[in-house]
């Protein structure tokens, strides 16, 4: 592998974060009793065991999630996966989404220090839609972005969909010439498109409901010279690459179906330290192997300790509790990028903590890398 090299003024940039959640907070030891209760399922006291063990064991402290008990007042079919309801879920989605989007792009912008008029490109991510005009349109009329802003939507790209929008951000910024500014947004309302009752046929939506929450994360992504005095690098993105992985086609399982989002992961997720040494080898410097899991995968040994990657891990976890794979944040030295739905069962993130490090994040079919490089910023924004 050639060796990679940092330019500071062809090289991308983040240069702005912002981040945003539903205003109602969910605390998570309390979440299990709450949701057997509002499905009117605490007959099902074995699954309900079953959800309180997964919440206890994600990390997670609390969660922001859409209004549940108002929205199936409203809605609900919305418990029972046998009636249709995507179109119900969709309509509020459709407004909900680019909202919650607006507000993390519009903290992210005012990071940044100069106008929405300067975007040049945006690039939206999020599994919590289906149509066009998408949110994209509505979220650039929001923030009163230029017609001519270049749009381009990630759609269904389940928990790598952060670091998908930052590669395609990456190459954005750097083959646009040097005045390119990429807003780069993603955003989820997991609670509406996959919210159902509790099933002892499909566990897989006890997983869902226990760990995710609904969120978004923006960034600007900017390449060649900054504007003096205003412009300021919180770090470089010197790498961007992915790989598919033979036999990791079917780890993760998304559809859109008439009752919503539907989601499978296998119940033979493999082990994470094999995944790493595949993605590594070969293809990337030994420094910058250092890995950040999700906390469904961030585990522990067969003896029961907890590895450091995992340790670090459910520290970043803690620290953002409830955030979306949708939001990009700093936990100590660890730069990890997520989006809203947090994590899968097969999905990992790596990163480096401090200097030049990548993010990978493995997903159904394979990995997405990005490297990271020092920035002149360095503060505490989580």
């Amino acid at each position: 592998m050639a060796p990679i090299v940092l330019e500071e003024n062809r090289t991308a940039a983040v240069l702005a974060i912002g981040t945003a959640n539903p205003a109602n907070c969910v605390l998570q030891d309390e979440f299990p009793d709450w949701y057997f209760r509002i499905t009117r399922s605490d007959h099902l006291a074995t699954l309900k065991a079953k959800m309180k063990r997964i919440c206890e064991k994600s990390g997670v402290r609390k969660r922001h999630i859409h209004h549940i008990e108002e929205m199936i007042g409203t809605h609900p079919e919305f418990l029972d996966r046998a009636l249709p309801s995507l179109g119900a879920r969709l309509r509020i989605t459709d407004d909900a989404v680019p909202q919650l989007a607006a507000a993390a792009a519009a903290k992210a912008i005012a990071d940044w220090g100069r106008p929405a008029a300067d975007i040049t490109h945006l690039v939206f991510s999020t599994n919590s839609g289906a149509g066009a005009p998408g949110p994209d349109l509505r979220l650039a009329a929001l923030l009163g972005l230029r017609p001519t802003v270049q749009r381009t939507v990630l759609h269904l790209h389940g928990c790598s969909a952060g670091t998908t929008a930052l590669r395609v951000a990456k190459d954005l910024a750097e083959n646009n010439g040097g005045g390119a500014r990429v807003l780069v947004v993603s955003a989820d309302n997991t609670s509406v498109v996959a919210f159902r009752a509790p099933d002892e046929a499909h566990l897989d939506t006890l997983v869902v409901t226990s760990i995710f929450g609904d969120g978004a994360g923006a960034v600007i992504v900017g390449a060649g010279p900054m504007v003096a005095a205003v412009e300021r690098p919180i770090f470089h993105m010197v790498a961007a690459a992915q790989e598919t992985l033979p036999g990791m086609e079917h780890a993760v399982v998304m559809s859109v179906g008439e009752s919503g989002l539907e989601s499978l992961t296998t119940t033979c997720a493999p082990s994470s330290q094999p995944l790493c040494a595949a993605a590594s080898s070969g293809a990337w410097p030994m420094r910058w192997r250092h890995w950040a899991l999700p906390e469904v995968a961030a585990g522990t040994t067969s003896s029961g300790r907890r590895t450091p990657a995992a340790a670090r891990s459910w520290i970043v976890m803690r620290r953002r509790s409830g955030c979306s794979r949708r939001s990009w944040r700093r936990a100590g030295m660890c730069w990890v990028s997520t989006a809203t739905c947090l994590a899968r069962r097969s999905s990992l993130f790596s990163t480096n903590c401090g200097g030049a490090g990548k993010v990978v994040t493995w997903t159904t079919s394979g990995a997405s890398c990005w490297g990271l490089g020092r920035g002149s910023r360095s503060r505490r924004w989580c």
